[in-house]
């Protein structure tokens, strides 16, 4: 079984990671200690707190599951580790995780339970080991209709998977992905229309439902200046098409989750935009204005890692969480209210395919680590 990295497997693994010093001692001293959830008394964990401070309480200390994607999807029969939902969910709480994020419901089909879970009955065995292992399931990247107006076949799915949701506890239900991929004003508003509907119906299960946003949507929306071929307007007011979305939907029934890397991203790739005059405005995302803006609309942030590389387009490249250079202990500070924030370590490099095949739950304690000690 892959249990914590000896002293001198952390100390390689931070080596490896190109750890700066006082990260390469949080690896090499730390990344145990989290595993076996030992805390010792006056400790930076025992002392966290669960106001407005930048400390992540205990209890919100979340991972997507996607990070771990390849130990889930294990063949048990064929694999000495962790393998499928059963085995991962106790590596992860020994670590001392307290909350994951589905990324869906499948793994290999020789675990405990089949393949397929994403049924009222295999949310309810899903249940029992989170139960069994103190977790709390908060949310998970899943279905959202593509029609609309809704078929009656998507709304049953929807519902189905608001049934799921409460089975498994979660106060959040949403996707990975964007409203819409557009970047014109007619389609957002579309979207709102549609996510208004969607979040009125999760409110009614007591859910709240969100999307999940990569750098693109915080471009600049086209809203201004000469129409194209089409009738769509080809230049900007300078709003950006997640800010429009949170004017234009319900703060009741849309929610969004930050990924704090790739709205990083976006800082570095949209800074600036065509007017409709067409000259060249210039505007720095800042992230968390734009929660701060919102405030209770951002229940959950994917607390992804980002070293800068500027050979790359997105300015950044993804390691592993508490490795990297975004400040985490500014902006967690800067937005506040960690009692009611629910942040998930991911990586969406973690898994380590064949060669290194228990490195995605190496990088989970990493990263477990970095949270309980911003």
């Amino acid at each position: 079984m892959f249990d914590a990295p000896s002293q001198n497997e952390a100390s390689a693994l931070a080596k490896a990671l190109r750890l700066n010093r006082r990260q390469l001692f949080a690896a090499s001293t730390g990344v145990a200690a989290a595993a076996a959830v030992t805390v010792p008394s006056g400790s930076a964990e025992a002392s966290v707190g669960s106001s407005g401070s930048g400390r992540i309480p205990k209890s919100k200390r979340g991972i997507i599951l996607y990070t771990v994607r390849d130990a889930i999807a294990r063949d048990p029969e064929a694999f000495n580790g962790p393998s499928g939902f059963r085995e991962v969910f106790a590596a992860l709480a020994r670590i001392g995780y307290k909350q994951v994020e589905f990324a869906g419901y499948t793994q290999h089909a020789n675990a405990p339970g089949g393949a397929q879970l994403g049924t009222v009955e295999g949310a309810k065995q899903l249940r029992k080991w989170l139960d069994d292992n103190g977790l709390r399931a908060q949310g998970n990247h899943g279905f959202i209709p593509s029609s609309w107006p809704f078929s009656d076949a998507d709304l049953e799915t929807f519902k189905l998977h608001t049934e799921i949701a409460n089975i498994l506890g979660m106060q959040h239900i949403g996707t990975g992905a964007d409203p819409t991929s557009s970047a014109v004003k007619a389609d957002w508003d579309v979207a709102a229309e549609k996510w208004n509907a969607l979040g009125k119906i999760a409110a009614r299960a007591g859910l709240k439902l969100y999307t999940h946003n990569h750098d693109a949507a915080y471009s600049f929306l086209l809203d201004a200046g000469p129409k194209d071929a089409a009738g769509n307007p080809t230049r900007s007011s300078g709003i950006r098409r997640l800010e429009y979305f949170l004017k234009i939907t319900d703060p009741k029934y849309v929610h969004l989750e930050m990924d704090v890397f790739w709205a990083h991203v976006a800082q570095y790739k949209f800074r600036e935009y065509t007017a409709a005059d067409g000259s060249t405005r210039k505007d720095v995302f800042d992230p968390a204005a734009t929660v701060l803006s919102a405030n209770s609309r951002f229940p959950l942030f994917h607390a992804k890692d980002g070293e800068p590389d500027t050979d790359v387009a997105n300015g950044y490249d993804i390691v592993p969480f508490g490795t990297g250079q975004i400040d985490y202990e500014t902006f967690f500070r800067r937005v506040g209210r960690t009692d009611t924030r629910n942040p998930m370590v991911e990586q969406d490099t973690a898994p380590g395919g064949t060669t290194a095949p228990a490195q995605s739950l190496q990088h989970a304690r990493l990263g477990l680590q970095h949270l309980a000690t911003l």
